[in-house]
């Protein structure tokens, strides 16, 4: 399987990313997904275990939203975070990713792509040559439909790569 569809750890949610974790991958940068990675696509906040999440995880890394959703939207998630952001990202084109840790010094081998979409955030952080982490989908069921479609394909190539998904970060990264 090409590896551009492989992520590079998959785990059922941020939420099983711990900070000890990410240090010990190497990590000081993260971009994030918004939709369905840190919230519900029809949902304006992330649930309060995300958002104690993204408040222990900001205090040792430095974050930047990437979505491929539109400006004013994700600008209104981002700003009620304090975080970030580049919208309309066009993933899984890299130039976003690459402008993001251009704009914010982000050193390319310390960064981590963490996002729900294999054909888009996956294959992005490969073409932009940081790290990839797939989470399970939060509420799939809201994306438009756009986004819906690509789940079976999804499905499939996971299938066959056989990656397992993690669920306990600390016994697993050790």
């Amino acid at each position: 399987m090409l590896s551009i569809f492989r992520p590079h750890l998959r785990v059922a949610s941020v939420l099983d990313l711990s900070t000890s974790w990410l240090r010990r991958l190497g990590l000081d940068h993260l971009l994030l997904d918004v939709d369905c990675t840190l919230k519900a696509y029809r949902d304006e906040q992330p649930s309060a275990e995300i958002s104690a999440w993204l408040e222990a995880v900001r205090q040792q890394f430095q974050i930047v939203l990437i979505s491929n959703g539109r400006a004013q939207r994700i600008g209104r998630f981002a700003d009620s975070l304090d975080l970030p952001f580049l919208a309309e990202a066009m993933k899984p084109l890299p130039r976003k990713l690459r402008r993001a840790m251009r704009q914010h010094n982000m050193d390319p081998r310390r960064t981590a792509m963490i996002g729900d979409q294999l054909f888009a955030d996956v294959m992005a952080a490969r073409l932009a040559g940081v790290m990839s982490i797939l989470v399970e989908a939060i509420h799939p069921e809201q994306e438009r439909w756009f986004s819906r479609v690509k789940r079976a394909p999804q499905h499939l190539v996971l299938r066959l790569q056989r990656m397992p998904l993690l669920r306990d970060s600390e016994e697993s990264a050790d």
